[in-house]
């Protein structure tokens, strides 16, 4: 094998080592993907997909029950947002750049509909989400560098999203509000007979008592 050849092949192999080691290049293990669904307004997550910055699908990323807080004791006027959401229930997408990319197909069971929503993630908010800051952690009373590595997204009625991004130690911010488009065929993509999970009974009591509150989101 002639020199050059060896030069090129060992500069192959650390360029291939360089992208193992370190290909994603976070400054945390992985980033976050929560879902929660406004009180009573129960949801369930057929299937919720992330696209990196490599243009890498992470299929199912999340699936199943969404967080949601449904007190017995029937309470009126609980349509909106919250004003501090937490970080949903969900995983870590081990494996995966920044997102550019978050889709989710969702059954609303109060309505009952399943929709869809793709949701674009900008520059800013893949910049936001690498930025260390100063972080007060009241639950241990330190001081810290925090990530936003938290992408939460809330499902409502009517196919509203809305997505933020927060770290443990640090307020959420929202990035993005999207309407999804209902799926024709239907829940189970056409595999149910256009039947969709059972609504529990206390957000069916609350929806019989206070309805749907529309446009709150």
């Amino acid at each position: 094998m002639s020199k050059l050849r060896t030069i090129l092949l060992l500069g192959a192999l650390l360029g291939l080592s360089g992208c193992a080691k370190g290909f994603n290049r976070l400054p945390y293990d992985a980033w976050y993907l929560g879902l929660f669904a406004p009180n009573y307004m129960e949801v369930w997550i057929e299937t919720a997909d992330a696209v990196d910055v490599h243009d890498r699908v992470f299929r199912r990323a999340m699936s199943g029950v969404a967080a949601i807080n449904t007190p017995k004791s029937l309470k009126p006027n609980s349509g909106g947002w919250p004003g501090y959401p937490g970080s949903g229930a969900g995983k870590h997408v081990r494996g995966a750049d920044l997102p550019r990319l978050i889709y989710v197909r969702w059954q609303s069971l109060v309505e009952p509909q399943t929709y869809e929503a793709y949701i674009p993630i900008p520059e800013a908010t893949r910049q936001a989400m690498v930025k260390g800051e100063k972080a007060y952690c009241s639950f241990d009373g330190k001081w810290i560098t925090d990530y936003r590595y938290m992408l939460t997204v809330g499902l409502a009625p009517g196919g509203v999203t809305k997505t933020w991004i927060g770290g443990p130690c640090l307020p959420p911010v929202e990035v993005a509000r999207v309407v999804g488009t209902v799926v024709k065929i239907g829940p189970y993509s056409g595999t149910s007979n256009g039947q969709h999970r059972p609504l529990s009974e206390t957000s069916k009591a609350y929806i019989e008592k206070y309805g749907v509150p529309y446009g709150s989101w």
